[in-house]
């Protein structure tokens, strides 16, 4: 309850934090069942603020499907969670703002650079080209 009290877990992140904290299996499985049966461990709630919260950090849905993965949350909860999440194309562009300014870039080499940050940061062709401008040709 100490882990829970601090911040919301995934039920395979929780069950891998009490392994590692000499737990055996059966006592894992049964405290994590219980927890489920219970509400007070909810994969899909967890989803939800982990979008949430990344997302508040300017993170694209791509990069945080992916850490969900990591993280052994079921694809289709994380897919759910991220189709739920905010307005990607506008955080795209709130993002590129904040990073570079609310000038449009002007050159390819700088168009290329910002491109390349919001790729990092998680975001699709669709979102850059949104955020960008539409002349920029990602799939080449």
């Amino acid at each position: 309850m100490t882990l829970l009290a601090r911040r919301d877990f995934g039920s395979a992140e929780l069950a891998g934090r009490l392994r590692e904290r000499g737990y055996d299996e059966p006592t894992v499985a049964t405290l994590i069942a219980s927890l489920l049966e219970r509400r007070v461990l909810d994969d899909a709630r967890f989803a939800m603020h982990f979008v949430a919260y990344r997302a508040g950090r300017g993170q694209g849905p791509a990069r945080i499907r992916r850490e969900l993965g990591d993280l052994d949350v079921d694809s289709t909860l994380a897919d759910e969670a991220v189709a739920a999440g905010p307005d990607w194309l506008a955080l795209a562009r709130d993002v590129r703002r904040r990073r570079f300014g609310p000038e449009a870039p002007e050159d390819w080499a700088e168009k290329s650079r910002q491109a390349r940050f919001l790729q990092y940061r998680g975001f699709s062709n669709d979102h850059i080209r949104t955020a960008i401008g539409p002349d920029l040709d990602l799939d080449s």
